[in-house]
């Protein structure tokens, strides 16, 4: 489970552990102290922009459990800008961490995957924004579009296999992620930050509200289940109604 530390990430990390699953937390740094001490289950620091920090995340699992049954591929950054502006290095970073991540996790826990006694599982959190496009937004939007055909291309190759892959898509969830961007949306359309959440981020939700993580996670969950595994190769949207329009 990547991006474990807060969130989504968080939120999945716990659900799942609830269910009676034993996870491996990744993030770009181990928690420490007290922080450390709330988490439900071993935890790694990583960097997920680099091969070696996916490697050493499929080890880990493969070490701490002995099997890999699940990869749930969340870890992930936004940047906002116009694209005349928008800087090249942050285009690398969030590519890097969006969409190569999840295929160099998808690469490594293949085998493991395909050893799964009731068939491996990949999720990719995704977005509506694998489905939809909204400016200021290139790499991110780029992305999360090709994490839908990666997503796509492994579950066609790992059916004969028992693999299942689903991307999850949700619209707008209360995040530090959806929180942080919150500024940079206001200097891009021009208006105040009090402003953004209605003007801007819950303008595409048909529904006007906030996703919450444990939503998310309750999703994730269910794909997991019996009754999950006829999903496959698939969107799972949950937008608010955002790409109904």
């Amino acid at each position: 489970m990547t991006g474990s530390g807060s969130g989504i990430g968080r939120a999945i990390v716990d659900r799942l552990h609830g269910d009676g699953w034993s996870v491996l937390g990744v993030d770009l740094k181990a928690p420490e102290g007290d922080l450390a001490e709330t988490l439900p289950g071993p935890s790694l620091g990583a960097d997920l922009t680099t091969r070696e920090g996916n490697r050493a995340a499929v080890d880990a699992a493969l070490e701490h459990f002995g099997r890999l049954d699940l990869v749930v591929a969340n870890a992930g950054f936004q940047h906002v800008s116009p694209v005349a502006d928008f800087d090249e290095d942050r285009w690398d970073a969030l590519l890097a961490i969006l969409l190569t991540s999840p295929f160099l996790l998808a690469k490594y826990a293949w085998e493991a995957l395909r050893a799964a006694p009731e068939g491996g599982r990949f999720v990719a959190i995704a977005s509506a924004h694998a489905l939809a496009a909204s400016p200021f937004k290139a790499g991110y939007v780029s992305a999360k579009h090709g994490v839908l055909g990666l997503v796509k291309t492994l579950a066609l190759e790992g059916a004969p296999d028992g693999i299942t892959a689903t991307a999850v898509c949700p619209g707008y969830v209360r995040t530090p992620l959806v929180e942080r961007q919150i500024a940079d949306q206001a200097k891009a359309h021009g208006i105040s930050e009090d402003r953004v959440l209605e003007e801007v981020i819950l303008t595409p939700h048909a529904l006007k509200r906030l996703i919450e993580p444990s939503e998310v996670a309750d999703v994730v969950a269910f794909l997991q289940t019996s009754a999950g595994g006829a999903f496959t190769g698939s969107p799972v949207t949950m937008d608010l109604g955002w790409t109904a329009r």
